[in-house]
């Protein structure tokens, strides 16, 4: 354990430097004051990147599970529907996804709160693939079980409920988990809609100071504060889950 923390540690720093040995070879007048100056602005794109984040995740994960129990669903109405809804948000870039919400769908609406409009727009691209997840999750648990479960007099809704989805659901944690980390980096993209997450604070502090590096490496390190925890979580879930089949 302690000869894998120090090989990464070394690593890293090894990486840090050569990054930094790289930025120095640059003609470049660095002025590390800016991201100083301009924290608030870093400080709240951080706090609405996390918001936007947390919310599309809850949102989305509700959207996954219902559309993985339409795909695996009886009715051909349901799974036409979410097989329809994944091939769209799947098959479509993201970037268009949120034009067509923030100027079509929210604009028939009359809603033009453009932080709600992006969380919502990601929840339904992230959606559309944990409702494969739980898709994959379900029809992977063995068919002599559901038989069991079913022979014991539970019916279909009890079968689903108390043997079917909580194996499913461990199976896909690790899987859904790496999702979300896709996610938050996704929300970079909701700077096109004047979102006030941390791209669009980078975009602000570039056009007023021209400082680009000083506006952007900041942003790369903030969503790796971000990411990282949940890359962290993903890891150690899939060594519980490995752990817990020996």
């Amino acid at each position: 354990m302690m000869y894998r923390v120090v090989v990464r540690c070394v690593l890293g720093a090894l990486v840090v430097a050569t990054l930094a040995l790289l930025l120095a070879t640059l003609q470049y007048p660095w002025n590390w004051r800016v991201p100083w100056q301009y924290r608030s602005l870093f400080f709240q794109g951080f706090v609405y990147t996390l918001l936007i984040s947390l919310g599309a995740i809850a949102l989305g994960f509700v959207i996954g599970v219902a559309g993985g129990l339409a795909r695996v669903s009886k009715s051909e109405v349901f799974q036409a529907l979410a097989s329809y809804y994944v091939e769209l948000f799947r098959g479509t870039p993201l970037l268009v996804q949120i034009y067509i919400f923030y100027f079509c769908l929210a604009t028939a609406v009359r809603y033009d709160n453009p932080l709600v409009i992006g969380m919502v727009t990601l929840a339904f691209f992230s959606g559309a693939y944990i409702t494969e997840m739980v898709r994959a999750g379900i029809e992977s648990i063995d068919p002599g079980q559901i038989e069991a479960a079913k022979s014991t007099g539970l019916n279909e809704r009890q079968t689903m409920r108390y043997v079917v989805l909580p194996q499913a659901f461990r199976r896909i944690i690790p899987p859904v988990t790496g999702q979300f980390v896709s996610l938050i980096k996704d929300s970079s993209l909701l700077s096109v809609i004047s979102v006030r997450e941390l791209t669009k604070a980078s975009e602000v502090i570039n056009a007023s100071t021209y400082k680009t590096f000083e506006a952007y490496l900041p942003l790369a390190l903030l969503y790796l504060a971000l990411t990282y925890p949940l890359s962290y979580l993903t890891r150690k879930l899939e060594q519980h889950l490995i752990n817990g089949k020996k």
